[in-house]
């Protein structure tokens, strides 16, 4: 059975009994991807064909990870939290955005970052995504294990709906 942690019994936040260590992780890996360097010198430049495609494929990902974000946040309504620990007022949704993928935050933020390396064609940001989604892969794991305790229909739901990408994973 789940432990109901409320404020009096809760250990501090600094020890991550709620997955606070892993949002700082996540946003860092963000901030890494938009904003840190897309290539080191002397790097080889990206050589894929159609050199101009790259730019529009990734702003069409970008626009579909966006809304697929926003819709679960929409979604969530009330019951949104930073953390992976499930919020106390929160339900087990399985509508909307929730009965593409377990995880549409993640999976959204996974293709926005992904449109975004298309779209700067940087080797290096290219592997920060995948570094996102291996990371976005381990939390939802951890997430998970605590869904299912909070809800005994997690486990159907699981075998019935994809993770993070959209009939694929």
């Amino acid at each position: 059975m789940m432990s109901n942690l409320t404020a009096a019994n809760r250990p501090p936040s600094w020890k991550g009994a709620r997955g606070e260590w892993f949002v700082v992780g996540q946003v860092a890996l963000i901030v890494l991807v938009f904003f840190g360097p897309r290539s080191v010198p002397g790097q080889p430049a990206w050589v894929f064909p159609f050199p101009h495609a790259w730019p529009v494929a990734g702003s069409v990902l970008m626009a579909a990870g966006g809304a697929l974000l926003a819709a679960g946040l929409v979604r969530l309504g009330r019951a949104l939290t930073p953390l992976p620990y499930p919020s106390d007022r929160g339900d087990l949704i399985q509508t909307g955005p929730f009965a593409l993928v377990r995880h549409p935050m993640y999976g959204g933020g996974i293709g926005l970052a992904l449109g975004w390396a298309l779209c700067v064609q940087g080797w290096l940001t290219f592997g920060y995504v995948v570094v996102l989604f291996v990371f976005l892969d381990v939390k939802s794991r951890r997430e998970e294990r605590w869904l299912a305790e909070k809800f005994p229909a997690y486990a159907a739901y699981q075998r019935r709906v994809s993770k993070l990408v959209p009939f694929l994973y």
